[in-house]
């Protein structure tokens, strides 16, 4: 067997646990699915691997360790769009965003992610908290654009427009 072959057959073996480990997390198996996350990590370090056990990690609020797992991915593949935007989200929910903002517009400009709606979401979330309505409400309907039945960013639209939207003075009070 060539070294080559060996190491697609080690990333594939890592990828299926990647797989075993998603379903655990998604069943909320959470500290479950961070031992086959770091299982396939020791078989083929993937930037997937990694970006997801830091995503894993973050629904325990162990946010530097999550940050740090997606700084891993990057150096593996400075394309994989998720760990820039997953960086930019764990800054907003530690009530960072100015941090965020630098990771969420490389994930817009990563080659390889399949859900811009993510980072235009989190950018949208960004500029809300900063009370920056204007480029929260452009974020957020390119987020809806990008995936129209992402359901939080509809909200988030409506909850915007409703924000930016004149008071009658006649209907106050």
């Amino acid at each position: 067997m060539s070294d080559e072959q060996e190491r697609q057959d080690k990333r594939q073996e890592a990828m299926e646990w990647v797989g075993k480990a998603y379903q655990l997390h998604m069943k909320g198996e959470v500290a479950k699915a961070i031992g086959l996350y770091t299982k396939s990590i020791e078989i083929c370090p993937t930037a997937e691997a990694y970006t997801f056990r830091g995503w894993a990690r973050s629904f325990e609020k162990d946010y530097a360790s999550a940050i740090e797992d997606c700084h891993r991915a990057i150096d593996l593949d400075p394309e994989f769009g998720n760990p820039y935007n997953d960086i930019g989200a764990y800054y907003v929910e530690q009530g960072e965003p100015d941090e965020a903002i630098p990771w969420l517009r490389m994930a817009l400009k990563a080659q390889r992610y399949e859900s811009y709606c993510y980072p235009h979401f989190n950018l949208g979330r960004v500029y809300e908290a900063k009370g920056q309505l204007d480029k929260a409400l452009e974020h957020f309907r390119k987020s809806l654009d990008e995936n129209p039945r992402y359901a939080l960013a509809a909200k988030a639209v409506e909850r915007i427009k409703d924000k930016l939207a004149p008071r009658d003075p006649e209907k106050i009070g």
